[in-house]
């Protein structure tokens, strides 16, 4: 089932990327916090790194002017997901999650079998808001669009 408004977020182990590597459990990233979660279905592919991950990076500023601290999640592990921030120079402030084995993913049922393009299992587009652990806002992609989970469309549905 997929996670829906007035869940709370699963409690599940994932890698946040820095310049280490450090295991942390996701209830621990949203206790207490207002989040911004955005996923995408892979690092270094062509939406993901030219518009939804720049997005975020751009107005990075717009959202913790607000109090709100901004997690990219993606299937992938913690490695790429290194080397993808590092690239695209994301903020330390802006987290980086790996999610190596999609666990996370799964458990809010945001799951996309990409094993037709050879990929895998990855999560599907999305950016939801949570206050504290709890989801307030969701945002899931159709297949194959990047309108609804940008950050100039969170920002808007925050304002």
């Amino acid at each position: 089932m997929t996670v829906q408004i007035g869940d709370t977020l699963p409690d599940i182990q994932l890698q946040k990327v820095g310049n280490d590597i450090e295991p942390v459990a996701s209830a621990s990233l949203f206790a207490g916090n207002k989040m911004v979660l955005f996923a995408v279905p892979g690092a270094f592919t062509p939406t993901c790194s030219e518009r939804h991950l720049p997005g975020f990076v751009e107005h990075f500023d717009a959202f913790r002017a607000r109090g709100i601290d901004i997690a990219c999640l993606s299937v992938n592990d913690p490695f790429v997901m290194q080397a993808w921030a590092q690239s695209q120079q994301v903020p330390a402030e802006l987290l980086m999650l790996a999610d190596g084995n999609g666990e996370f993913t799964k458990a809010l049922g945001l799951e996309l079998d990409a094993t037709a393009y050879g990929m895998g299992l990855r999560a599907k587009r999305f950016a939801l808001y949570a206050e504290d652990g709890v989801v307030r806002q969701l945002w899931v992609e159709a297949p194959g669009e990047f309108k609804v989970s940008s950050a100039e469309y969170v920002l808007a549905q925050l304002s």
